[in-house]
C-alpha cells in the first residue's frame, strides 16, 4: 500500500505544485512564501483525496481518485492577479472566490449530475485543450529565466537548461517502463536541477531556511476578500472542473468494474466542491480529480481506494513538512519551463483526445470547436484585445478558459439542443470530393447556373 500510494503521489506531484508556483510567482512571493503556498496545496490535496476515497456521509465517490489543485483555475487566477492593484490582495481575492465557488458547487452537485448531457465531449474537449494552450506561455516564460528584469533572461544558458530538461523527460518516457516512466517529469526536474548547479542557477536557500515540521496557518495571506468578477470567473472554472470530474468518474468506474451512477457522481462532486471550499482556509486552491492517476489504476490493476487514501496521507505529511515542500522551490525556473512544456502540452493533448470522441465529422461540432477555441485564445494571441473594457469585466474576459467554456456551452445548446439544432446535428462536414467521385444527380426542376 505504501509503495503504490507513493506511486500515485509521484504521478501527480508535478501537477499539484505547478499551479501554486505559477500563481505565487505572478504575485511576487519570496522563496519562503512560495514554499509555504506549495506545502499548503499539498496538504489540502491530501484532505480532498481523503474526502473522495474514504467518504463521509453522502460525500465522496469512494473510488480510487486522487484530488489536487486543478489546472483549470490557473489562467483565471492570473487574470485576478493582473487586475489587482496591490498584489498582496490578489491571494485573498482568489481565496474568497474559491470559497464561494466551492459552496455553490456543493449545493449544485446533485443537480449538476443530471445536466451532464449539456457537457458532451465537444465541450469538455475544447475546454481541456484551452487549459493546456493557455498555460504554454507560462512554460515559455519559465524557460527564459526567473525574471524579465534579470540580465540573463532568455539567455542561451537558460534556454539550454530548459531544452536539456525537456530532452531528459522525453528520453525517460521513451526508453523506460513502469514506475520510472510514470515519474519521468519528476525525474526530469531532479536531473535538470543537478545539471543546473555548475551554472549557478540552483539556489538551496529555501531548503536551508525551511522547518522540518510546520502547519499551514489558516488565512496566512490574509482573510478572504470577495470580488464579484473574480467570483464569477472562478464559478465558471468550477463548472469546468465538475464536468471534468464527472467524465473522470465515469471512466474510472468502468476501469474498477463499479459503474458510476447518478448517486456516485453527485457524491464525488460534493467531495470535489467541499474540498475546494475548505482549501482556502489552509491557503490552498480549487481541487479536482487528477486524470493521470486513472491511467495509473488501469496500468497497475490495483483498484483499491484505500491505496489511494494512503497516497492522500503522504500528501498531508508532505504539506506538514515544509522542508519537503521547499525542494520544489530549489528547481530553477528554466528547468521548470522544460518540464512544463511536457506537463502543459499533455493537458492540451488530453483535450484533443477527448475531441476525437466528439463526432467532428458533424458540421455543427466543427463550428462549436472552431469558434470556442478562437474565443479562448484571444487573451493569448491578442493580450490587449479587451483593453477598453472595465477592469471587473477584464478579469473574466482575460481568462480564455472561462470565455471559451461559456462559448462552447452556449454554442452546443444552440446547435445541438434548441429548435432545429438536433435535426441539423447529423449534417456531415462539407469536404472536397475525391478526384474519382461522381457528381450528384441534379434535383428535379433545378435551373442551370
Amino acid at each position: 500500500m505504501a509503495t503504490t500510494g507513493l506511486q500515485h503521489v509521484a504521478a501527480m506531484y508535478a501537477g499539484v505544485v505547478a499551479p501554486p508556483l505559477i500563481v505565487g510567482a505572478a504575485v511576487g512571493l519570496s522563496a519562503t512564501e512560495l514554499t509555504f503556498l506549495t506545502g499548503a496545496c499539498l496538504f489540502t490535496a491530501g484532505l480532498a483525496t481523503f474526502l473522495q476515497t474514504l467518504g463521509l456521509w453522502n460525500i465522496g465517490a469512494r473510488l480510487p481518485f486522487v484530488n489536487g489543485v486543478t489546472f483549470a483555475g490557473v489562467a483565471p487566477m492570473l487574470a485576478v492577479v493582473d487586475s489587482t492593484g496591490d498584489k498582496k490582495d490578489a491571494l485573498p481575492v482568489i481565496f474568497g472566490a474559491v470559497i464561494v465557488a466551492g459552496v455553490l458547487g456543493f449545493v449544485a452537485a446533485p443537480f449538476f449530475s443530471k445536466l451532464v448531457r449539456f457537457f458532451p465531449p465537444v465541450v469538455t474537449g475544447t475546454v481541456i485543450t484551452l487549459i493546456g494552450v493557455s498555460l504554454m506561455p507560462v512554460a515559455f516564460g519559465w524557460a527564459q529565466g526567473p525574471s524579465p528584469d534579470a540580465p540573463d533572461f532568455g539567455s542561451a544558458t537558460n534556454l539550454g537548461l530548459a531544452g536539456i530538461t525537456l530532452l531528459v523527460v522525453l528520453l525517460l518516457r521513451r526508453f523506460t517502463r513502469g514506475f520510472v516512466k510514470q515519474i519521468a517529469v519528476l525525474l526530469g526536474l531532479v536531473i535538470g536541477t543537478v545539471i543546473a548547479i555548475p551554472f549557478g542557477a540552483t539556489d538551496f536557500g529555501p531548503v536551508a531556511e525551511a522547518d522540518i515540521i510546520g502547519f499551514p496557518t489558516p488565512f496566512h495571506f490574509g482573510p478572504p476578500q470577495f470580488a464579484l468578477a473574480a467570483i464569477i470567473s472562478l464559478c465558471v472554472v468550477m463548472v469546468v472542473s465538475m464536468t471534468e470530474s464527472t467524465a473522470d468518474m465515469l471512466a474510472l468506474g468502468e476501469i474498477v468494474d463499479k459503474p458510476a451512477d447518478e448517486k456516485t457522481i453527485a457524491a464525488g462532486l460534493r467531495a470535489d466542491t467541499l474540498g475546494s471550499a475548505i482549501s482556502p482556509l489552509f491557503n490552498g486552491f480549487m481541487c479536482s480529480a487528477f486524470a493521470q492517476n486513472i491511467g495509473l489504476v488501469a496500468m497497475t490493476r490495483i483498484r483499491s481506494r484505500f491505496v489511494v487514501a494512503v497516497g492522500g496521507g503522504f500528501l498531508v505529511l508532505m504539506g506538514l513538512c515544509p522542508i519537503a515542500a521547499s525542494l520544489i522551490a530549489v528547481v530553477p525556473r528554466p528547468v521548470l519551463g522544460g518540464a512544463g512544456v511536457v506537463l502543459f502540452g499533455s493537458v492540451a493533448a488530453s483535450g484533443i483526445q477527448t475531441l476525437v470522441k466528439a463526432s467532428l465529422e458533424k458540421d455543427n461540432n466543427v463550428l462549436i470547436v472552431a469558434v470556442s477555441l478562437a474565443v479562448g485564445i484571444i487573451p493569448i494571441t491578442a493580450p490587449e484585445f479587451y483593453h477598453a473594457f472595465p477592469e471587473t469585466a477584464k478579469i473574466i474576459l482575460d481568462s480564455g478558459i472561462s470565455t471559451g467554456c461559456v462559448a462552447a456551452v452556449l454554442l452546443n445548446l444552440v446547435f445541438n439542443h434548441l429548435g432545429k439544432g438536433q435535426g441539423r446535428e447529423s449534417d456531415d462536414v462539407t469536404a472536397p470530393m475525391e478526384p474519382a467521385a461522381e457528381l450528384p444527380a441534379p434535383r428535379q426542376g433545378a435551373g442551370a447556373h
